[in-house]
């Protein structure tokens, strides 16, 4: 059987995802407090600039008197700055729990040890790095932009059974079923962006935007160093975000944004974005943007569509080892984490 930190670190593991989608810049943080082995009161974090996963959890609890003695299970370091609100530290210190149980420290320089050290200071017994890999795996695009100071970034493709991302004149829609493209709709609402390159954008009038599920639409990123994007495209006629890299120009014309880049590498570009504040990129671009990025090293995670079409010749898809898979559909979907 599971051990009771366990147990309830898991629950706020539980509860933090529900926040996907709608925290970021933020961590995911879900928070439980239990008294006599009973959760008392629970919360997480549901949207950037609300109450944080503590304050909603203490105030799920129907007699705060019963905090005191609790032990208090959270999926992060609890907060000790003012940002949008006040430090989640101070608010449980004054409740008085005898212990708090953590999964991850928080990488943010602002915290990083600094609320283990506070609690510590009142007299509350701190315990941390219960379950703290699947507590990195549920922030890991906060854990990148933390450490590395880019985007979590996710490479998406569909290959056919043959291993081709396109035919030979560049076309490659519908390669994957109908269950497949709506769970990409799903992955769209989920990151902060979205990128491809200016020969995509080109050759398929791309939207980039969520259309088979609820949820905001990511930001467009388009590589485009020498101002080939066509006038004509959705990208530059739709009210949507777009950011546009180049090598020549800065201008903006509404919601279109030309960014010039130089030199013209990868590695600025994600830098550039995370200032801007993209946390996170869906990458779907066609093969010669995704075997750039994967020669820089610059990807996280690779999700992969097989279908059962078979193309014969055509432009290759990367090369990537897969090994297990899901079915979607009629198709198989692979997904490679690095250093997972």
């Amino acid at each position: 059987m599971e051990n009771k930190h366990k147990k309830f670190i898991r629950r706020s593991l539980y509860l933090a995802n529900k926040g996907m989608g709608e925290v970021f810049p933020n961590p995911m943080v879900g928070c439980v407090i239990v008294k006599e082995n009973e959760i008392i009161g629970e919360g997480y974090h549901k949207k950037f600039g609300g109450a944080h996963a503590e304050i909603n959890a203490i105030n799920n609890v129907i007699n705060k008197n019963d905090i005191e003695g609790a032990s208090v299970y959270i999926s992060l370091e609890p907060c000790t700055h003012f940002g949008k609100t006040p430090p989640c530290t101070d608010k449980l210190i004054e409740y008085k729990p005898k212990e708090v149980i953590i999964s991850n420290t928080d990488p943010n320089p602002l915290v990083n040890g600094k609320g283990i050290k506070k609690l510590r200071n009142n007299k509350i017994n701190v315990i941390s790095g219960v379950l703290e890999k699947e507590g990195k795996i549920l922030n890991k695009r906060f854990f990148i932009n933390q450490e590395k100071k880019r985007p979590y970034i996710i490479l998406k493709w569909a290959e056919t059974s043959d291993g081709f991302i396109a035919k030979e004149d560049g076309s490659s829609k519908w390669i994957s079923c109908k269950a497949s493209r709506t769970l990409v709709h799903k992955w769209r609402s989920e990151e902060t962006g979205i990128l491809i390159g200016v020969n995509t954008a080109n050759k398929d009038n791309s939207r980039l935007n969520v259309r088979l599920w609820e949820g905001r639409d990511p930001i467009r990123v388009i590589l485009d160093p020498y101002n080939k994007l066509e006038e004509k495209t959705n990208i530059l006629n739709d009210p949507s975000i777009s950011l546009i890299y180049n090598n020549m120009l800065n201008k903006t014309q509404g919601q279109k944004h030309f960014i010039k880049i130089s030199p013209f590498k990868l590695e600025n570009i994600c830098y550039d974005l995370y200032k801007r504040g993209i946390y996170s990129l869906l990458v779907e671009g066609g093969g010669f943007t995704l075997n750039k990025i994967i020669e820089k090293n610059l990807w996280d995670e690779a999700r992969i569509f097989k279908s059962q079409l078979k193309f014969s010749k055509g432009i290759k898809a990367p090369n990537i080892k897969k090994n297990t898979y899901e079915k979607i559909g009629e198709d198989k979907l692979f997904k490679i984490t690095r250093n997972a």
